[in-house]
């Protein structure tokens, strides 16, 4: 049978802070854990910390979560009385991963109100935060946390100078200062503010650091909230905006991803760390382009009041944080394979779905729909070994009905067999066939130089033609 869990704080600072309620309990329990014992006030309690974790993991995110196994591990046995900084109930992450376990646990759960490092703020700065608005920000995330806001911001978790670093760098247009605050409540706090250049040089953070910014003039994110501004102005207020619609649309947002692809099909023979100015500049504006169409459709779904593009970025974030459990949470994948693997098998969770090939867009280009399909019935199960032979097989079988019978329906068999050969050697057969295209436009081009005339090139035989094109196959490979 589980144990009473009683979850307590320290307070903001040394052990006067401490409520009576708090000091009573920790007295009486069979059991004490400390978060962790670098905080004034910690000495007053003799039991052991979690701070070795801290020492062994590499990420914030696993310390909390390896603390929160083992607070309810002892819970589950045993009375326990839990504590941690200031308020259990101010970002404190791990009480908040507690919490969430206990309700699916036989697991009693007690919080008792602490002083928080936040009264002692409003104390110094001379604040009321309801009449301020002030929003608290975690510094860990704070670029994301932040997002859309103009200030006032407390921001926490501040405790060590690479986070202050982070924090400057998330801002196109930064406040000209800030106010640091430090170890409040103890004798050597401090209050200083600074100049935004100087916010991660002026002193050493630690763990009792925070940061007041009183305003904010261009927000975290500034560009996408102004660019949403943008498309709501243009759709209340342009002729040609207000008469779109999703299906009017959907051939704008077709020919921006064409755009896009085909600024990618010029950067395909560059490396992703090489620069390329005018391409890069490019890409920029296409991508931009396309940016506006989601916008765009996203607008018209939420003056129907269905989901607003707040809801389509939250929707993908939090997909993509269930579907990779290999990064958030204790899943293996040492390999793109098991990834791959891995996301199948949650999105079916997800879906729930009759089929393997449920889902696949039927509108995708002919070679990327036959590509899909047959990776998903592999992925089941559907697929025979061999390797590329196979598929080599499969291809030489096809060709001879086609020339049995020369149909349709046999020519889609053996391009069909063709993709085939392209999945098992692990090659995209849509890239690979634009490729092919754009070598055969090169080269014909050539031919017509070469020919010097429309009339000339159409009144050649076929010596000439096959001379033509060897003389231009050369010249690429001269060009390569």
């Amino acid at each position: 049978m589980a144990g009473l869990l009683t979850i307590v704080g320290l307070g903001p600072a040394g052990p006067e802070l401490i409520t009576p309620q708090v000091m009573e309990r920790l007295a009486a329990a069979p059991t004490v854990r400390l978060r962790t014992a670098r905080h004034p006030a910690a000495a007053v309690v003799d039991a052991p910390s979690f701070d070795h974790v801290y020492e062994a993991a590499e990420r914030f995110v696993d310390v909390y979560k390896e603390i929160a196994r083992n607070v309810l591990a002892l819970a589950a046995v045993d009375d326990l009385v839990y504590v941690v900084p200031g308020s259990p109930l101010v970002l404190e992450r791990s009480v908040e991963l507690v919490r969430e376990a206990a309700t699916d646990m036989d697991l009693k759960l007690e919080i008792l109100p602490a002083v928080s490092f936040l009264d002692t703020v409003w104390s110094r700065l001379q604040v009321d935060p309801v009449e301020a608005g002030v929003r608290l920000i975690d510094g860990h995330v704070f670029a994301t946390a932040a997002a859309g806001q103009t200030g006032p911001l407390l921001v926490a978790h501040a405790h060590a100078n690479h986070v202050l670093s982070d924090i400057k760098l998330a801002f196109e247009e930064p406040p000209a200062t800030a106010i640091i605050l430090q170890r409040l409540g103890l004798p050597d706090e401090r209050i200083v503010e600074v100049a935004w250049a100087d916010l991660d040089r002026e002193l050493e953070a630690d763990h009792l650091t925070s940061l007041y910014l009183p305003e904010v003039a261009e927000p975290v994110a500034h560009e996408f909230v102004r660019f949403d501004e943008l498309v709501r102005t243009l759709r209340d207020e342009c002729p040609w905006d207000r008469k779109q619609t999703h299906a009017s649309l959907r051939r704008h947002l077709l020919e921006e991803t064409h755009e896009v692809l085909e600024v990618l099909d010029a950067r395909a023979a560059l490396a992703d760390t090489e620069l390329d100015p005018d391409l890069d500049d490019h890409l920029a504006e296409e991508l931009g382009d396309l940016l506006y169409q989601i916008y765009f459709h996203a607008r018209l779904a939420s003056e129907r009041g269905s989901f607003t593009v707040a809801d389509v970025a939250r929707g993908v974030y939090d997909k993509l944080v269930v579907r990779h459990p290999h990064v958030f949470g204790d899943v293996d994948a040492d390999d793109a394979d098991t990834v791959v693997s891995k996301w199948e098998e949650i999105k079916a969770q997800e879906k729930q779905r009759d089929s393997a090939l449920d889902g696949i867009p039927p509108s995708l280009p002919g070679l990327a729909l036959a590509a899909k399909i047959q990776k998903k019935a592999a992925s089941a199960g559907f697929d025979w070994d061999g390797g590329v032979e196979v598929a080599y097989a499969d291809v030489e079988a096809e060709l001879a009905e086609v020339r049995e019978d020369p149909s349709e329906h046999e020519v889609g068999d053996l391009l069909f067999a063709g993709v085939q050969v392209a999945r098992r050697l692990d090659i995209d057969p849509e890239a690979a066939l634009r490729s092919a295209a754009q070598r055969f436009v090169s080269r014909f081009r050539r031919v017509e130089v070469l020919a010097g005339s429309p009339e000339a090139l159409a009144a050649a035989d076929e010596s000439q033609l096959t001379a033509w094109w060897a003389v231009a196959k050369s010249a690429e490979s001269l060009a390569d």
